[in-house]
């Protein structure tokens, strides 16, 4: 595949060696942003969607309209342009741009802004939902501490049995928030690969990613508890409660992506989850805490007592206003957690371009 010399005023990008020239001056872009200058090019006088630059610039990468805005602020910057009286870039409002200076290209025409390899496409993505599994870790331990210290049914100074409670209550947290985090997140991931980018189907894709994950989880411990124990605790968390926190965690990413501060993300990620959470006991669901209740109801000689929590609601057992409220925390910490490690991730991989 040959490369094209493309000249215009007084630049010349050659798109071999991958330089933008001013005069006798390299102009320093990006590899982004110099790919986003040839579509413009080699589409001169014509206009070039947005979706065209998702898909033949970031090439699938999941990003907002404010990183193509940026995009086109900084060639205005490099060119001298000016967006009010363009000579270069024209603006077509809600529909894209157009390179509106008169270009001479040399050389054949060639594919602008080259795919890459499907291989190389899927890592990208494969790293979104790693981040978000890593992401629903830190909140497994966060949630695992704060039941760890609540529900240990001793205070930890005396001797190792509240200890043996908070380490495995944490251990069990992390696990359960790594695997619920693993469907979610890499579901969200799948969808926005199908889609080209992160939008309203990574709702369904984090949806399908909780609800799979969680009644294999469910399936699992029921299981396990009936073989070691000789019964089940019953209706612990399952797929009902993984396909709407999972959905709900698909709506915030979908929201939070497209808001350039990432403060601003998280904190609404957390509502959202919040929302969702609370509402999976009126349900008739049950999150971490809730299912940790039903374990220690069903097996009376555990250490784990979670009665001190109840009672901060007026309750004497793990009712249905303490489940509430515990789910609308774990709701809004897992929510909180996956969203703000898939965005970060999104970030480096586009600062990496």
């Amino acid at each position: 595949m040959t490369g094209r010399t493309f000249r215009f005023e007084r630049f010349c990008l050659d798109t071999g060696d991958r330089q933008l020239r001013d005069g006798g001056r390299i102009v320093d872009l990006n590899n982004r942003y110099f790919d986003a200058l040839v579509l413009l090019l080699g589409e001169s006088g014509r206009l070039v969607s947005k979706d065209r630059f998702m898909d033949e610039v970031w090439r699938g990468v999941p990003v907002t309209d404010e990183a193509l805005t940026q995009c086109i602020r900084t060639l205005r910057r490099q060119l001298g342009d000016d967006a009010a009286r363009p000579s270069f870039i024209e603006t077509v409002p809600k529909h894209g741009y157009r390179f509106i200076a008169p270009v001479e290209a040399e050389a054949e025409p060639i594919s602008t802004a080259a795919r890459p390899s499907p291989a190389r496409g899927l890592n990208h993505y494969a790293l979104l939902g790693l981040a978000g599994v890593v992401g629903g870790g830190l909140a497994g331990a966060l949630g695992g501490l704060f039941y760890g210290f609540a529900g240990a049914s001793q205070p930890l100074q005396p001797g190792m049995g509240a200890i043996s409670v908070l380490l495995v209550l944490v251990s069990l947290t992390i696990i359960v928030a790594l695997i619920g985090a693993a469907g979610v997140a890499f579901g969200i991931a799948l969808a926005a690969r199908l889609a080209g980018r992160i939008g309203p189907w990574s709702i369904a894709g984090g949806a399908l990613g909780g609800l799979i994950v969680g009644a294999f989880v469910k399936l699992m411990g029921q299981d396990a508890f009936s073989l070691l124990f000789g019964r089940s605790p019953g209706d612990i968390t399952g797929a009902m409660e993984g396909f709407v926190l999972g959905g709900a965690v698909g709506v915030a990413v979908w929201i939070a992506s497209r808001r350039p501060k990432l403060r601003e993300g998280t904190i609404l990620a957390a509502a959202i989850g919040a929302i969702a959470g609370s509402a999976i006991p009126l349900l008739g669901g049950r999150l971490m805490g809730g299912s940790l209740a039903l374990l220690a109801e069903h097996f009376p000689g555990s250490r784990l007592r979670l009665d001190r929590i109840a009672a901060l609601f007026g309750e004497n057992s793990f009712g249905p206003v303490t489940q509430a409220v515990t789910g609308a925390l774990e709701g809004a910490l897992f929510a909180a957690c996956v969203v703000a490690a898939m965005l970060l991730a999104r970030r480096q991989l586009q600062q990496r371009g």
